[in-house]
């Protein structure tokens, strides 16, 4: 059924949250409170994508949109950590582009079968063991997890195949992928037949195989929505080589020149790459026009003389299959690797608003800031990185935090703690 197959689907991604820090204290003979020894809590679930080849569609997501990851456990006394969340794992075809569905660029191409993590868990929140100091025997405070990484994304697939075959509906591509692999598509005399593309492996000789693709047959105004083609070009994107199938045998009434060209324009019109792929064009159906060669000789003129190979064939009889495949693999030693998408995201800066109010606490030395935004801005910052601390310092500096502990009498050398950040004030 054509409902089986799906190839773009959309769905969102939840990290989990980092487990709470713990307040807790041991106890030790004599002594009502003895040193804190609240653990960490543990950190939430990464979300990860898996490439899964025993899956050829998408149509898991269909009616499954939101993936969650486990939240990390809250720290405990004795200072024992959180456990961390769990990880959620999502299987994926090969070949499926990770988009950002906001900005539409690509965040991963899971097609060299690694596994990629596309939303961090949240870190856990410090127990209080990490505020004891010698003036501070007795902190009574911890620090809450922070949340995870969350994304809405766009699952495309595009197949991983060498060969593409392109032409109008009917006109052969099923019953060539029958004859040269052991793929089973439904083959039948009515347009549309194929309904999702279909993929087999072409064995030539010993060591030597390739993928081919069988695309739903396309259309005039494909390019612009028409027709089944247009859901199914994005399958022709990786291809290396395309072979152009055409019917000569005027079965139909149609005219093999302007079915070629028709074609042409609408890969053109979808992708002007398209159109400058090697391209093999193949007469089909030659067994049915006996004698009268005048179709053939008419598109092999016209094909040649674009500089495309031609080949005369007949799928279903079989008569010249065996030297196009050998010709396919041929050429295909000498073209690029499959394409492979290069990630393009770029992170947006966080959105915080600062007007909501913050907490800030002092104990002896120690300044502890806390507050939603700041949680949520924390959370999101990259402090490895230059250009991200620039950053997080220059949204604290203009939401007034800094002027607000002055104002509080923080000194030089103090300690402020934000979350999981720590770091020493300075004038």
């Amino acid at each position: 059924m054509a409902s089986a197959f799906v190839d773009k689907a959309r769905i969102s991604v939840h990290a989990g949250k980092g487990g709470d820090g713990a307040v807790a204290f041991h106890r030790e003979k004599y002594i009502a409170a003895g040193g804190p020894d609240g653990g960490d809590g543990g950190r939430g679930g990464d979300v990860v994508f898996m490439v899964d080849d025993n899956m050829s569609t998408l149509m898991d997501f269909r009616y499954k949109r939101k993936y969650v990851a486990g939240n990390g456990a809250n720290g405990m006394g004795k200072r024992c950590y959180g456990k961390d969340g769990e990880t959620l794992t999502i299987k994926v075809p090969r070949g499926t582009l990770v988009r950002d569905t906001v900005t539409g660029a690509v965040m991963h191409d899971m097609s060299d079968g690694k596994s990629w993590v596309a939303a961090k868990g949240g870190r856990g929140g410090w127990g209080n063991m990490h505020f004891a100091t010698p003036t501070r025997q007795v902190p009574r405070f911890a620090k809450p997890g922070l949340p995870g990484e969350s994304h809405d994304i766009t699952l495309e697939l595009k197949l991983l195949a060498d060969v593409g075959l392109v032409g109008f509906p009917n006109v052969g591509k099923s019953t060539l992928l029958s004859v040269v692999s052991k793929a089973h598509p439904k083959i039948a005399n009515y347009h549309f037949t194929t309904l999702f593309p279909n993929l087999g492996v072409v064995y030539v000789d010993e060591g030597v195989s390739f993928v081919m693709a069988d695309i739903p047959g396309i259309i005039e105004g494909a390019s612009e929505g028409a027709g089944l083609g247009h859901d199914f070009l994005r399958h022709i994107d990786r291809c290396r080589l395309l072979l152009h199938l055409v019917d000569v045998s005027g079965s139909e009434g149609r005219d093999p020149i302007e079915d070629f060209e028709a074609i042409n324009a609408e890969l053109r019109e979808y992708n002007p790459e398209l159109a400058e792929r090697p391209q093999l064009v193949v007469a089909n159906k030659c067994d049915l026009l006996g004698d009268d060669r005048e179709n053939i000789e008419r598109l092999k003129s016209h094909a040649q003389g674009q500089g495309y190979p031609f080949f005369e064939m007949s799928a279903a009889t079989h008569v010249g299959t065996r030297e196009l495949v050998r010709e396919c693999a041929r050429l295909l030693a000498t073209l690029p690797p499959v394409v492979y998408y290069d990630a393009d995201y770029v992170p947006p800066e966080p959105t915080v608003d600062t007007s909501e109010e913050l907490s800030i606490l002092h104990d002896d030395d120690l300044w502890i800031v806390e507050g939603p935004w700041l949680q949520r801005l924390v959370a999101t910052v990259n402090f490895s990185d230059y250009e991200s601390r620039m950053y997080f310092d220059r949204v604290l500096r203009e939401a007034g935090v800094f002027e607000r502990m002055e104002q509080m009498g923080v000194r030089d050398g103090d300690t402020v703690s934000m979350y999981d950040l720590m770091f020493e004030y300075k004038e």
